[in-house]
């Protein structure tokens, strides 16, 4: 099973402009994920070490598979999904 964890703020601008890319694909069933708020969290925050947001982590079956860096498009997003 596949899943994004999504690390944001609601401070971070462009995790703003990411969030609607990330619910569109979600509804569309194109991708999973879970946001994480990085000032609610920060457990799992500093567990993944994130240092930037917005970061994206792609687990496959709980293992970390790969993160995706900064403002993307829904088309990197799906790509970074399906690799």
């Amino acid at each position: 099973m596949k899943e994004i964890l999504y690390f944001s703020s609601g401070w971070c601008q462009p995790c703003k402009q990411l969030s609607p890319r990330m619910e569109k694909l979600k509804s569309e069933g194109k991708i999973s994920y879970r946001k994480i708020d990085v000032d609610q969290d920060t457990n799992l925050t500093a567990k993944h070490s994130i240092r930037n947001i917005p970061t994206l982590i792609l687990l496959e079956n709980g293992e970390v598979k790969d993160r995706l860096l900064g403002l993307n498009t829904e088309q990197v997003i799906q790509d970074f999904y399906n690799r």
